[in-house]
């Protein structure tokens, strides 16, 4: 059951230090010419390591590349210009989906988007196209009711628990509330039947998610917020999602060029989150060796970073020379 309710919200600071394509793009045309148009906080962002993403098992950024030289195209949706996809639609824009690599995740996901952020200043959308059947994407206030032994919230603060952690206290909450005894921990391994299988799943309102796989364990959906800051605890303790267990990521640093003033580079791109999220889920929960699995959600993001930095390095170049040139 999907429950909406009005409410009120303002703009501020992104939880996850969330970027825009838009300026992606303007710094995609920017690159060709030589110059970047750079964000108010740009003068503030820290300088971009040249190889951050470095090692990640990526498709061939190629078609990427091609459609930046073509330049932005019209949703065949909803006839707005874009670059690469739409972000208010969801879909591609002037590309196939055979062309785009698609991630299968071991659990779903559920993104709750603050009805003021904008679509394109989110990375939330990288998400939906490259795992459509396994991520779903939520309007606040509309939120499904999420059974809590069965969905976890990633989110800062008190009680919360690392993912190592995670599917121990599941067990015990779902324990605790049948007053049986506390199971031994589970060691979960060679469990790739025991991931929550996605193959003929839609993606909807968790209680349709079923099978042997989901009862062995315990996880079947992960909760993200992707909101701004002001607004982020508003969201977090809404009564649907308080009494759901809080995930921390608390050893990750983003590689987002767009810092916030005054907030740490621990916060994370709603895309970053995710992924990383899912890399310790795969090592830790599920005891796999991890290669690369999910690395291909960062399809979009890192040739934007990779974009960004090379407009960045032009620039700053250019600056050099205009100063050897008046000394």
């Amino acid at each position: 059951m999907l429950r909406c309710r009005r409410t009120l919200a303002s703009h501020g600071a992104n939880i996850w230090s969330t970027f825009s394509p838009l300026d992606c793009q303007r710094s995609t045309r920017a690159s060709m010419s030589g110059s970047v148009e750079g964000s108010r906080d740009s003068a503030h962002a820290p300088e971009l390591s040249k190889h951050p993403l470095q090692g990640l098992k990526l498709a061939s950024h190629a078609v990427l590349e091609k459609m930046q030289q073509r330049g932005r195209s019209k949703c065949a949706k909803c006839g707005g210009s874009r670059m690469f996809f739409c972000y208010t639609c969801c879909l591609l824009v002037d590309v196939s989906l055979q062309e785009i690599p698609t991630v299968k995740l071991p659990v779903k996901i559920d993104i709750i988007k603050h009805p003021n952020e904008r679509d394109g200043k989110s990375t939330a959308v990288h998400a939906k196209i490259l795992a459509p059947s396994d991520i779903t994407i939520y309007t606040y206030p509309c939120i499904p009711e999420y059974d809590q032994d069965k969905v976890v919230l990633v989110f800062p603060g008190p009680g919360a628990v690392t993912v190592q952690d995670m599917i121990q206290r599941l067990h015990e909450r779902t324990d605790n509330r049948s007053r049986g005894p506390l199971p031994k921990r589970r060691k979960i391994e060679n469990s790739a039947n025991a991931a929550h299988s996605t193959e003929n799943s839609a993606s909807g309102p968790p209680d349709e998610t079923n099978g042997s796989e989901s009862r062995a364990l315990p996880l079947q959906r992960v909760v993200f917020i992707d909101s701004t800051w002001n607004q982020t605890n508003k969201i977090s303790m809404d009564e649907r999602l308080q009494d759901l267990l809080r995930v921390e990521l608390t050893t990750r640093k983003t590689c987002f060029w767009r810092s916030q003033r005054g907030k740490p580079d621990t916060y994370l791109a709603t895309i970053e989150a995710i992924y990383y999220f899912l890399k310790d889920f795969h090592e830790q929960c599920l005891a796999q060796e991890y290669s690369g699995e999910y690395d291909n959600l960062l399809f979009f993001y890192s040739y934007l970073h990779t974009v960004v930095n090379k407009s960045r390095e032009a620039d700053k170049k250019e600056a050099e020379e205009k100063k050897t040139a008046r000394d």
